[in-house]
């Protein structure tokens, strides 16, 4: 890479890979590092594991208003899909055994993830998704989460989970109504549509929309152009946080509706459920 040294890859965490300048001031987080034919790159508890734990030694207090300089925490998939988000065969298991208390605990643990992506892991970061491949479910939630969502041309995005039954409930309403209004926002959840990148960059949902294969160039560029103004960004994520805020204890609630909700889905949507889950262990288990 031209930015950062290969010296500073590291490898600490089975799931994801680490690409790191030597001062810690730009990040590629690469999900699925461990993917493999058969396993599908969506949020399994695995992965959620070592990315809060990558957050946690990074992660900064909220900074004062005079504090140093910018830094960005880029997310992005070393397999051909971003994420296809959450694992429906765990919701399956926990949802026909009743298991509240597990299913909520890793709704909980999403929620976690995508605050601190919104909030800039305590301010100092600006957050990117770099999404080359499809973003489904969570895995758009999460893109949702980041200050600047990049993805490359003909990539497919979209919340389908009313196609079984649910809704997504980990943030997508919430930051979703934060880029367009909340009426469209409604109207992309209740409709289950699977999107372009193109048609979301259209309705500006997405922000920057390069060529196949032009993301990674067209994210260092972003971050170089950033780097010119740090203390105007970095004041903009405190602006953002005043203006147009998505408060944990707003997410927290939401996601105890969600789990209530899964709760009630019948034998016809976990067979669904179960279909989507082949579906996707056949699409999605190879490296990108």
């Amino acid at each position: 890479m031209s930015v950062i040294e290969k010296s500073c890859r590291t490898r600490p965490y089975p799931t994801v890979e680490i690409e790191a300048d030597a001062n810690g001031n730009e990040i590629w987080m690469y999900m699925h590092a461990d993917i493999r034919p058969g396993v599908r790159p969506c949020f399994r508890t695995e992965l959620m594991v070592d990315m809060h734990a990558y957050l946690a030694s990074v992660a900064s207090p909220t900074p004062s208003p005079g504090a140093g300089g910018l830094r960005h925490l880029v997310i992005a998939s070393s397999a051909q899909a971003f994420n296809l988000g959450g694992d429906l065969d765990l919701f399956g298991k926990l949802i026909r055994s009743g298991n509240r208390d597990e299913l909520l605990a890793y709704a909980q643990s999403c929620v976690e993830g995508v605050y601190q992506f919104h909030t800039g892991l305590g301010g100092d970061f600006r957050t990117i998704a770099l999404v080359q491949g499809d973003a489904l479910g969570g895995g758009l939630e999460l893109a949702l989460s980041c200050h600047t969502i990049v993805a490359e041309q003909g990539v497919d995005m979209g919340l389908p989970e009313v196609l079984f039954g649910l809704f997504p409930g980990m943030g997508a309403y919430s930051f979703l109504s934060r880029r367009v209004s909340p009426q469209l926002a409604e109207r992309i959840i209740l409709e289950g549509r699977v999107y372009t990148s193109d048609e979301l960059h259209a309705m500006g949902v997405v922000d920057v929309l390069v060529p196949k294969g032009h993301g990674e160039q067209a994210v260092r560029e972003l971050i170089r152009q950033q780097q010119r103004a740090p203390h105007a960004h970095r004041a903009l994520n405190r602006v953002r946080a005043l203006s147009q805020p998505v408060e944990r204890d707003e997410l927290m609630r939401i996601t105890e509706v969600w789990v209530d909700t899964a709760l009630q889905l019948g034998e016809r949507s976990l067979r669904t459920m179960e279909r989507i889950v082949r579906a996707q262990a056949r699409r999605g288990g190879m490296a990108g």
